[in-house]
């Protein structure tokens, strides 16, 4: 494997948001830098005229590929990432990579992509690999004012309302910049706001407020950014999963609890297959207090559901389907249902679209013997444990505006067996 390295940087974000017109910005560099892009359909994107090469192209007649007067290219990912990373690197003539992703793609599984290629497939590898350095997520200030408002003008092209809400949450909860484009195209009262709910939903990436996406071009690039683990358990859902504690609150049938998440996206490492427990801290230190004030000024709040009888799945899906109320921004988190005891899923509400997947069984289900060793060696599952529950729980994290704290944990709790 080459010690060679090229930086990515990963720019996503919905249709219309400003990506395209970010792209021209950083393709019309003045500092001499060799990108080399990679974009969905090169149909999709209007290249500014005035960069695209006239004659003596490189791959004359390949349709995907647009050479650029300054050195750089840009071309369609018409084959597997992996391979096109490989190549483009192989090549040694560009500085820097830039993914455009689908304005309807999320980034995560791109991001594991990148980061794991060179280890899984070292035959691409010969010549160099490339190094995810941060991911920028894109979102127009006017559209998540309609959104967050639960206005209906947000369809455009083929995302509709239901997809919008959840391909935002799901952008911005894995990515190191969030640039908060058409800024002043809101009042300041409503970017403030907007920004309050950023923040609450991820609490880490840096926020950066522009028009046309002007931003200089050191904010996005070589920043060192990402790192893989930091960035998938940034989002604030992960967070209250991992490192909220019960409080007189909840009912007396609850116990006091510090959990560590069950994480879907790593569970391949533990040979059982059982719901994997990390046993990290990702703390975050609570916001500044001008975010927190902001917060609180527009009735954005977060608060956790934690109980340890199973669910009745009928009583949930009703309550799910039927009673879900508009307030809820976001809910992610850990359940389990009477009948399946043993296993866990990974409930997730942005917007309106809703899914419940399976995410491995709860250790208590291991053989005796072996529970123990893993519990001497996984002192953080000790503190979790029920006697009669073991490390089952219900535990839903809510981000939410003016929400109705109690009458939700009513209806919850109305579907527990």
């Amino acid at each position: 494997m080459s010690s060679n390295t090229t930086p990515v940087l990963l720019l996503t974000g919905y249709l219309g948001s400003g990506k395209t017109t970010l792209l021209n910005r950083i393709l019309s560099n003045r500092k001499g830098i060799r990108f080399a892009v990679i974009v969905n359909d090169i149909g999709e994107v209007n290249i500014d005229a005035a960069l695209i090469q006239q004659g003596g192209i490189v791959g004359e007649g390949d349709d995907s590929l647009v050479p650029l007067q300054n050195g750089c290219i840009c071309c369609t990912l018409k084959m597997d990432l992996v391979q096109q990373l490989s190549d483009i690197i192989a090549q040694h003539r560009f500085d820097y990579i830039v993914i455009e992703a689908s304005g309807i793609c999320e980034p995560a599984p791109i991001a594991q992509s990148i980061c794991a290629y060179p280890q899984l497939y070292p035959n691409l590898a010969k010549e160099g690999t490339a190094r995810l350095d941060s991911i920028v997520t894109v979102v127009d200030a006017l559209r998540l004012r309609d959104e967050f408002a639960g206005g209906d003008d947000l369809t455009r092209d083929e995302i509709g309302d239901d997809d919008l809400a959840s391909l935002v949450i799901q952008q911005v909860e894995f990515c190191t910049k969030i640039l908060l484009n058409k800024a002043s195209e809101v009042s300041p009262d409503e970017l403030a706001r907007i920004k309050a709910i950023l923040r609450e939903i991820q609490p880490k990436a840096d926020i950066i407020e522009c028009d046309y996406c002007d931003v200089p071009l050191d904010a996005l690039l070589s920043t060192g950014d990402f790192n893989f683990e930091r960035v998938a358990t940034s989002a604030r859902w992960i967070d209250e999963v991992e490192n909220h504690h019960e409080d007189e609150h909840h009912s007396h049938e609850e116990h006091e609890h510090h959990h560590e998440h069950h994480d879907e996206h790593h569970d391949e490492d533990h040979e059982h297959g059982h719901c994997h427990h990390h046993d990290h801290c990702h703390c975050h230190h609570g916001l500044e207090n001008e975010e927190e004030g902001e917060a609180l000024e527009y009735g954005i709040s977060t608060f956790v559901y934690q109980r340890r009888r199973p669910l009745d799945m009928n009583k949930f899906d009703f309550v799910v389907t039927k009673k879900w109320p508009s307030s809820v921004i976001r809910c992610k988190g850990l359940c389990y249902f009477k009948g399946e005891e043993d296993k866990c899923y990974v409930f997730e509400q942005a917007g309106k679209q809703m899914s419940l997947t399976g995410a491995g069984q709860w250790y208590a289900t291991m053989p005796a013997d072996e529970l123990e060793r893993f519990k001497q060696q996984n002192p953080a599952l000790q503190r979790d444990w029920d006697d009669e529950y073991g490390d089952r729980m219900q535990k839903l994290v809510f981000i939410g505006q003016h929400m109705n704290r109690e009458e939700i944990e009513r209806e919850l709790d109305y579907c527990l067996a």
